[in-house]
């Protein structure tokens, strides 16, 4: 091959390896909170799914109303938390399309 077509073979297995490596992070990303209190623990996936809930057993004192509210205030912390993670790993992700000299998209004219 030419030094040309090793040179864009690099760079396309560079991007595809990019890919994998961000489609993986992805799926390894989940958020969590706990209340100030320690009475309810969740755990929401990256797309905010909740995957994991704890209660302690203080939440049986307290009204319905206010264990699902606080419920829903940790889903809501875990979420934030989980949109940070995926920010970052698709900031990685674009980083790798981007052309050093010219600071565009690869493939895209500016």
């Amino acid at each position: 091959m030419s030094s040309e077509m090793d040179a864009l073979v690099a760079a396309a297995t560079q991007k595809l390896e990019a890919l994998e490596a961000a489609l993986y992070g992805l799926k390894q990303v989940r958020g969590r909170h706990t209340t100030d209190d320690g009475s309810v623990s969740v755990e929401v996936d990256s797309n905010g799914a909740l995957v994991a809930l704890s209660l302690s057993e203080t939440v049986t004192s307290r009204p319905p109303a206010e264990v699902g509210q606080a419920i829903i205030w940790a889903c809501q912390q875990a979420a934030q938390d989980a949109g940070e993670q995926r920010s970052k790993v698709v900031s990685e992700l674009n980083s790798t399309f981007v052309t050093p000299q010219s600071g565009s998209v690869a493939g895209r004219a500016e």
